[in-house]
């Protein structure tokens, strides 16, 4: 039985641990984006998971969205990478519910069903330090409400498995969830290297080339492969909804990050 709460591990850090001032930030942030009055709310996205201060105008392009059309939203699939664990294949969360500054999110018991049919393991060691979820909770609260979180960590895999996990994470409810891939592009590359870099891996999730993913241009890069190649399988498009690198927030060019936001639909 899940009794278990997942604390937050990079309040204050990644961003601000006090409750009003993270709602006011992200409210901020949310406000800042104008969907266009046609959108349509997309299956999937990618959305990076930086501090707020570097990333958080280019997450909200993804969040403002799913604030428009919340009603349609009964749960949310997050797929990101383990910086602090060496993980194989995918596990999830044992937690019952995940908890941050703004309060708690409910745990979809379905991570048990995944774990029983041998998608992912359920393992908490490698959630605990990890910021790659978290930091896109505090968003989905102010977007969503309570909304059900299957929170999945992405270690090694193929295209093929991790798709194949995400097609089933997908499976109890395809018209009310919507998977989030966690992930930052280049790392820590003057800023115009960055961009070069950061724009042929927009491309290949643009013409949904997994193989065309590298090691090196996204720390979530098993999970954006196996989000790419759900959506080639699925017949979906990506289009590009933002980029930016932290240069952008910080002015500095030298050692930089690069952030973008997609829709797959």
């Amino acid at each position: 039985m899940r009794t278990a709460v997942r604390q937050p591990a990079v309040a204050g850090l990644f961003y601000p641990a006090d409750p009003r001032a993270l709602a006011a930030l992200v409210d901020e942030l949310l406000d800042s984006v104008e969907v266009p009055a046609g959108d349509v709310l997309a299956p999937a996205y990618v959305v990076p998971h930086a501090g707020y201060r570097y990333s958080g105008l280019t997450a909200a392009q993804v969040y403002a969205r799913l604030r428009r059309h919340a009603p349609e939203v009964t749960r949310v699939v997050v797929v990101g990478p383990a910086h602090h664990t060496p993980l194989s294949g995918c596990a999830v969360s044992g937690a019952q519910q995940w908890r941050t500054p703004l309060g708690e999110l409910p745990v979809d018991p379905y991570a048990d069903a995944l774990a029983a049919a041998g998608y992912v393991v359920v393992d908490d060691h490698p959630h605990a330090p990890e910021h790659s979820i978290e930091v896109q909770v505090p968003f989905l609260q102010r977007a969503l409400g309570e909304v059900a979180l299957l929170p999945i960590l992405v270690g090694e895999t193929g295209v093929d498995e991790a798709a194949a996990t995400i097609a089933a994470a997908i499976e109890p409810d395809p018209a009310g969830t919507v998977v989030l891939c966690s992930t930052d592009l280049s790392h820590y590359l003057p800023d115009e290297r960055a961009r070069e870099q950061d724009w042929r891996t927009v491309r290949a999730v643009l013409d949904l080339a997994p193989e065309r993913i590298g090691a090196r241009d996204a720390c979530g890069v098993f999970a954006l492969r196996g989000l790419v190649g759900w959506a080639r399988r699925t017949g979906l498009g990506a289009r590009l909804l933002d980029y930016s690198t932290s240069a952008d927030a910080t002015g500095d060019p030298t050692r930089v990050v690069g952030y973008a936001a997609l829709a797959f639909a």
